[in-house]
C-alpha cells in the first residue's frame, strides 16, 4: 500500500506534458505515492459547464494534497460561447478553477520560493533568493465585483463612501465595481506565515509589500497588522515598501529582498516579477497551503500554441514536486530533486530551448533523474 495519496491534476494544453515528465522524475526517485487523477480545466467546462467539478474535489478530499499542472481561462465572452450544446442556454459563468481551489480547500498562503540556480543564464544575478508570501483567498481576487451598477447600490455606498457621488450619473452599463477585502484574520495569517518561515530558515528580513498611500483602508490594516506581528520577531529586520516602487527595487536591488509578504493581487504581480529574475516561467512554481492541505503547482499557462510539441521548459514543475516532497516530510527526495534540476542547469547539456537547447519536456525528465542519483 502507497505511504502517500496525492491527487493528479494534469489540467490542460502542456499541463499534461510536464506532469507526464514529473511522474518520470518521482517515479525514477522511488516516492511512494498513489496518483490519483482529477479531472479540471477547459475541456470540462465546455462540455459540463464546470472547469472544477464536484467529482474532483470530493476525491481531493481523500488526498494528502495535490500537483498541478496548468489551465487554460479565458473571458467571459469566449468562455461562453465556448459552452456545448444547451449549456449555452444556461446562466453560467467561468470562474478559475485554481482559485476555487484556493477558496474552497482555505489554501491561504501562497508561498513562492525565486532562486536563481547557479548557472542558469537566464538569472539576472547569481546570489538572488526572494520567497514571495501572497495572501490567497482575499484582496482583489476575492471574486466579489458588480457590473452592471444599479442605482440602489451606488446610493448605498455613497453613504460610507462619498467620493462614490462622481460616479452617480453614470449610467448602470457603463461602470463596473471590483472589491479589495481584507480581514484582520486574513491578514494576519499571511504575514505570520511570512515571519515564520524567516524564522525558521534564519532569513533576515520580511518587507510588506503595499500600497496604504492610496488604499488607505485596506493597505492601513494591512500595515497595521504587520507592524503588530513584527514586533514578535525583533530579530528579524522588517519594513514595508509601495508596490510601484517595489517592482523598482526589485530589478535595481533584488539582492536586498529575502521574504515579501503581498496581498492576492499584489501578490500575483510582484511574484511573477521576482520570477523572472531567476528565469521565468519554465522555473516558477509555488504552493498553495492551507492548514489542512495544498496544492503544488507551476505557475505557467497551459500554451495552447505548444501542445503536443513536448517543448516546454518542466523544471518549474519538477521545483514544484520538490516543494509537495518538503511538505510531505520527504527531504531526502526533495533534496535529490534539487540537485538534478542545478546540474542539468549548469551543465547545459540536455536543456530545452529557453535555455538554449533542443532537448524534449521528457528528456530533461530523464537528464534530472539521472543527475539527482550521483
Amino acid at each position: 500500500m502507497a505511504k502517500y495519496r496525492i491527487a493528479w491534476l494534469p489540467g490542460d494544453g502542456v499541463g499534461k506534458e510536464v506532469m507526464e515528465a514529473a511522474r518520470i522524475v518521482l517515479d525514477g526517485l522511488k516516492l511512494n505515492a498513489e496518483y490519483i487523477h482529477g479531472d479540471i480545466g477547459w475541456e470540462f467546462w465546455c462540455k459540463e459547464g464546470d472547469p472544477l467539478p464536484k467529482r474532483t474535489t470530493d476525491m481531493m478530499k481523500t488526498t494528502q494534497c495535490a500537483l498541478f499542472g496548468a489551465i487554460t481561462s479565458k473571458p467571459q465572452k469566449e468562455a461562453k460561447e465556448e459552452l456545448i450544446g444547451e449549456l449555452k442556454t444556461k446562466n453560467l459563468t467561468y470562474f478559475s478553477p485554481i482559485v476555487r481551489l484556493r477558496q474552497e480547500f482555505d489554501l491561504y498562503c501562497n508561498e513562492r520560493p525565486n532562486i536563481a540556480i547557479p548557472g542558469n543564464p537566464l538569472n539576472l544575478k547569481e546570489n538572488i533568493n526572494i520567497t514571495v508570501f501572497r495572501e490567497n483567498t482575499e484582496g482583489s481576487y476575492a471574486g466579489v465585483e458588480f457590473g452592471p451598477v444599479t442605482d440602489d447600490l451606488k446610493k448605498a455606498m455613497v453613504k460610507d463612501a462619498p467620493k462614490m457621488k462622481m460616479f452617480m450619473d453614470t449610467p448602470a452599463d457603463d461602470i463596473a465595481i471590483s472589491t479589495r477585502i481584507i480581514t484582520r484574520k486574513g491578514a494576519e495569517r499571511i504575514i505570520r506565515s511570512a515571519f515564520e518561515h524567516a524564522d525558521k530558515f534564519k532569513r533576515k528580513s520580511v518587507t510588506l509589500v503595499e500600497k496604504p498611500n492610496v488604499l488607505r483602508k485596506t493597505g492601513g490594516l494591512m500595515t497595521e497588522v504587520f507592524e503588530k506581528v513584527a514586533k514578535e520577531y525583533p530579530h528579524i529586520d522588517s519594513w514595508f515598501d509601495n508596490v510601484d516602487a517595489m517592482a523598482m527595487w526589485l530589478v535595481k536591488s533584488p539582492e536586498k529582498y529575502e521574504v515579501l509578504v503581498c496581498e492576492n493581487l499584489f501578490g500575483d504581480i510582484i511574484s511573477d516579477l521576482a520570477g523572472q529574475l531567476v528565469g521565468g516561467l519554465g522555473f516558477a512554481h509555488s504552493g498553495n497551503i492551507g492548514k489542512e492541505y495544498a496544492v503544488f503547482e507551476p505557475v505557467h499557462g497551459s500554451a495552447p500554441k505548444y501542445e503536443g510539441m513536448y517543448k516546454v521548459n518542466p523544471m518549474a514543475t519538477f521545483l514544484a514536486a520538490k516543494m509537495m516532497c518538503t511538505y510531505l516530510g520527504e527531504h531526502e527526495i526533495a533534496a535529490k530533486i534539487q540537485k538534478g534540476v542545478e546540474i542539468t542547469v549548469k551543465e547545459g547539456k540536455v536543456v530545452t530551448y529557453d535555455l538554449g537547447g533542443k532537448a524534449k519536456t521528457l528528456e530533461v525528465a530523464h537528464e534530472v533523474v539521472k543527475n539527482a542519483m550521483k
